[in-house]
């Protein structure tokens, strides 16, 4: 019985000191002061320098057999690109990070040729360091990223 109270003390206790935490956490909301506002907050300054499609084929290949062999238990590599050509540039506004959007053909190991559809982005790369590549072969985007046909890899 006497443990039963030390229990139940202990749980009272820590559920008031919860109650008083959330409420000095969630408690008044404030504005920023003006030290705060756009304090070092200059804005992304995208100088538009994307390199040319032909600089994402050598990523696209080992990103694409990385993924075939590490997720899908598959030997596809890609053995040859064909075709590849621009297909949009800073589609959208100004302001939005800068894309090149490419597309061309691809030589898959099974011997079939396959439509490629990719972009680079300015800083796009792991935690906006570096140009990024996103990318999609028609016909072997198992998980559905981009479907239908790649239509979301396309601007």
């Amino acid at each position: 019985m006497r443990d039963l109270l030390k229990t139940s003390k202990k749980c009272a206790l820590g559920a008031l000191l919860g109650a008083v935490l959330s409420l000095l956490a969630f408690g008044e909301a404030r504005a920023a002061n003006p030290l705060e506002l756009n304090f070092w907050l200059n804005g992304p300054r995208y100088d538009g320098r994307v390199k040319p499609c032909e600089a994402a084929l050598p990523t696209i290949t080992s990103q694409f057999q990385e993924k075939e062999s590490t997720y899908w238990n598959s030997s596809l590599v890609i053995t040859a690109y064909g075709n590849i050509h621009e297909t949009a540039f800073r589609p959208w506004q100004s302001d939005n990070m800068p894309r090149r959007y490419c597309a061309g053909e691809a030589m898959i190991s099974d011997g079939k040729v396959r439509q490629v559809h990719f972009s680079i982005i300015e800083d796009g790369g792991f935690s906006g360091y570096g140009q990024g590549v996103e990318w999609c072969v028609v016909g072997l985007d198992r998980n559905w990223a981009w479907n239908p046909a790649c239509k979301a890899a396309k601007p």
